[in-house]
């Protein structure tokens, strides 16, 4: 009871250090007595959810109001749906909507007053960084950029994430990895100085449009590919491209005849330059001489020099996604361009040395000029680092075996090859790899200070836990130097200290991985990467514009965090981000280039995430809109209340031109729907998706689908009448309490990096409440979930067997073993 005492204390000391007083509450909540809710249940649910019918396999007759409690899945579920006016269903008899809305916080209320004498705090999993947070985590170490992608094999992902601690396990393939990947990255890292010639390509798919500039080529180029390439050590490389062909062999772009230019660049200045041969095949290749580069990060291009400045237009569309048909390379009248298709470097064939890089700025604090002046200085390297990349201090033991490394490196690679040794050590180390929070009871272990508490007592993580939570819930990466400072300073959990740290690490570019991993995941923008539409039907998509759909919405999301924005900003936004070919898809006038840049908006239905092309365009089909996906979207990502799965055996929507069918999307939906077994659910999904029909499967608007007007008009199952975009828009501000609950339980979950249980509700509700009073900015959000007891607290667990402490260390010891041996 002290300890609640007093973080009582401490959240309301940081509401009031976070500089906005709660907003007075001069009436009493309304409330719905016990009996009145079973009066409503009786009257309008247990029709259909009794024992007999057991409709959606829920029966209330399991839902003890009392004491809802006893049935935590039960209530919840019912809170959710009766919540948003979803039960009873369209069609039935139901009571008004502030009615239902008074049931249902009624029964909330019930529950959460239970759940705050006996809160819940569900413990993550021992926590393994996935591949995002190791990158990062990296990158914050060295300064160093890797593709995990390329070095680890792909995360699993729980309930839409894949941070969860549930699903991030570790196999003996998966540590063997690892030591791979750390071995590279040290290399990496430090640079080689006996580096043997190797080859990297990289390709460009037909997909990526090639017609205009590439964001990092040199000015006055188009298409081609421009990448950040680490270079091993100095010396001398040579670069080869090459380019697409159509089937039968030849050059695609050949009509374009002789003058073609393509340029290779290191850094922007011009190193080699080709002219194309028309009349070149697949087996001739345009290669460089030998090219100094020095070692490290370079960026380095190979981009066709714009020799016209115009409009193009060829006798087959599309221009910009000109490889949609490769048979046609040398057709009369197709004026496309020359596509690269790989771009391959090779070397260093003659190794000169290694150039100071920023990596190696951050791993060599010190430079021993003599023999006697190596062991100390790589120990004092070696200890930086390891407790940097631990991000906790380190044990004199994990020292010791550290130096044993170092020492094998040194046998044969000097002081350099032996600190590389080392550091692969520590990447590959658990340590490194999982988030321990070692302060839970584990019984004693060797070595290492436990901190011992009865099994069930909850009591608080330490700082430098705390640290670690908060860098990879709002960085997905290690804590930095001055966090770092406050949790070994044992000053973290102090309120203002908190939320000043909060606020920095908010304004931090590095929160920009709420946006790509947090909002993404939410809002399935990952997906993208799969999304092909038919390149017949709708030729101005491409992968370019693929990718500027998804960073148009993390640019948008990112604004609402660091403007901290209202959340609801999300569903009503009156701007948005786009580039040129963005803009030409909206119609949006006067926008040129590459470069993304805000625009406010005048169109209504174009407000907010519905009005975004990455959202319209992952959830159509490659051929036509898809309703049904559009809707079930909607309740799922926006209101937590996805449709069940649809019965087996159900018959596919019949597609354009089927049986000589010209019916448009909705009248072909509408037949679908003749199935009393499919319009249960229909009858939920349609209405939404039909508001937005005039969005084609690539996000551009249009007023007619197979030659008839677009028919949006429809009802909510709330019984609002919807007709466009914007009427949805609207319906769903109604129900904008479900909408920035649903948030709060996907940033809570993604925060925790567990998943949820029904028992986290009402802290989910409390979060979002205290949000309210602080109109629903973003920061109120992360300072809710910041200050929660399950983000700050641990349950004590019983105390493991001494061989299972035992079996930690000996890990440790094997991994480095299997360090030295790679």
């Amino acid at each position: 009871m002290r300890n609640r005492m007093m973080m009582a204390v401490c959240s309301l000391g940081l509401v009031t250090a976070y500089g906005q007083a709660p907003k007075a509450h001069t009436t009493a909540t309304p409330h719905m007595t016990v009996d009145q809710q079973k009066q409503l249940v009786d009257q309008y649910c247990s029709d259909c959810h009794n024992p007999d019918e057991k409709r959606g396999s829920m029966t209330l007759t399991d839902l003890d109001l009392q004491h809802p409690e006893k049935n935590i899945d039960l209530a919840e579920k019912v809170i959710r749906r009766v919540g948003v006016n979803m039960m009873p269903p369209p069609g039935k008899a139901r009571p008004d909507a502030a009615t239902m809305k008074l049931f249902a916080t009624s029964l909330a209320s019930n529950v959460d007053t239970y759940a705050a004498t006996r809160p819940a705090i569900g413990n993550p999993a021992l926590h393994r960084l996935n591949r995002s947070e190791y990158s990062n985590s990296v990158h914050e170490l060295l300064d160093v950029d890797v593709d995990a992608e390329k070095l680890l094999p792909s995360d699993a992902m729980s309930h839409g994430f894949d941070n969860m601690s549930d699903v991030l396990t570790l196999s003996p393939a998966l540590m063997e990895a690892y030591i791979r990947a750390a071995g590279q990255i040290s290399r990496q890292s430090i640079g080689d100085r006996s580096a043997a010639p190797l080859s990297s390509t990289y390709s460009l798919p037909r997909v990526v449009s090639q017609v205009g500039h590439v964001d990092g080529a040199p000015s006055g180029t188009r298409g081609g590919i421009s990448v950040v390439h680490t270079f091993p050590a100095d010396g001398l490389y040579t670069f080869k491209v090459t380019f697409y062909f159509s089937l039968e062999g030849q050059l695609f772009g050949a009509m374009q005849g002789n003058g073609q230019q393509i340029e290779i660049s290191v850094n922007g200045a011009r190193a080699a330059v080709f002219t194309l041969n028309p009349t070149m095949t697949k087996f001739d290749e345009l290669r460089t001489p030998a090219i100094a580069v020095k070692a490290g990060p370079q960026r380095i291009t190979a981009a066709f020099v714009n020799n016209y400045d115009g409009p193009v237009e060829d006798a087959v569309q599309p221009v910009g996604f000109s490889l949609l048909d490769l048979n046609q390379a040398d057709l009369p009248g197709l004026t496309t361009l020359p596509h690269v298709h790989e771009f391959t470097v090779t070397g260093p064939t003659k190794v000169e040395g290694i150039s100071e890089t920023p990596s190696r700025k951050l791993i060599f604090s010190c430079h021993p000029d003599t023999a006697v002046q190596e062991e100390p200085c790589a120990r004092s390297i070696v200890t930086r680092l390891a407790a940097q990349a631990y991000r906790r201090p380190v044990t004199t033991v994990e020292v010791a075996r550290l130096m044993k490394l170092y020492e094998l490196g040194h046998e044969n690679g000097g002081f350099e090859g032996g600190v590389g040794v080392s550091l692969q050590a520590i990447l590959s180390s658990p340590s490194f790899i999982y988030r321990f929070e070692r302060s839970r009871q584990q019984g004693v272990r060797k070595n290492v200070k436990e901190t011992v508490a009865p099994s069930g007592s909850l009591y608080p993580v330490s700082d430098l836990e705390l640290a670690s939570r908060l860098s990879y819930f709002l960085w997905s990466a290690a804590p930095d130097k001055t966090l770092f400072d406050f949790a070994e300073a044992n000053k973290l959990h102090n309120p203002i200290t908190l939320r000043a740290q909060v606020k920095r690490m908010l304004a931090d570019p590095r929160s920009k991985s709420l946006s790509a991993n947090f909002a993404g995941q939410w809002l399935h923008l990952q997906n993208l990467k799969g999304v092909q539409p038919d390149g017949y039907l709708y030729p101005a998509y491409d992968k370019t514009l693929g990718d500027s759909m998804r960073k148009e919405t993390e640019l948008f999301f990112g604004s609402v965090v660091h403007d901290d924005a209202s959340v609801l900003t999300l569903l009503d936004g009156h701007y948005t981000y786009v580039n040129e070919q963005l803009a030409g898809l909206y119609g949006i006038p006067n926008v040129s280039g590459n470069r993304f840049r805000r625009v406010e908006l005048t169109d209504q239905n174009r407000f907010g995430l519905l009005g975004q092309a990455s959202i319209l365009t992952l959830t159509s089909a490659s051929n036509r809109t898809s309703p049904v996906i559009r809707g079930k979207y909607v309740m799922e990502i926006f209101f937590g209340t996805p449709p069940p799965p649809p019965p087996p055996n159900i018959p596919a929507l019949k597609e354009h031109g089927d049986g000589g069918s010209v019916a448009t999307v909705r009248e072909r939906l509408e037949e679908h729907r003749k199935n009393p077994t499919c319009a249960a659910c229909h009858k939920f999904m349609d209405p939404i998706g039909f508001a937005l029909e005039n969005y084609d499967p690539i996000g551009a608007w249009r007023s007619f689908d197979s030659g008839a007007p677009i028919d949006s008009a429809g009802v909510l199952y709330d019984g609002t009448k919807l007709s466009s975009p914007a009427s949805l828009r609207n319906a769903l501000m109604a129900h904008s309490d479900a909408f920035l609950g649903t948030f709060t339980e996907n940033l809570f979950a993604y925060g925790m990096g567990r998943v949820l249980t029904p028992s986290d509700m009402p802290v989910v509700r409390s979060i979002a409440a205290s949000a309210a009073r602080h109109d629903n900015t973003f920061s109120s959000f992360v300072m809710g979930i910041v200050n929660s007891e399950p983000f700050r607290m641990r349950t004590a667990e019983p105390a493991l067997p001494a061989r299972f402490t035992a079996a930690i260390d000996l890990n440790e010891a094997a991994t480095a073993t299997d360090t030295a041996h790679h």
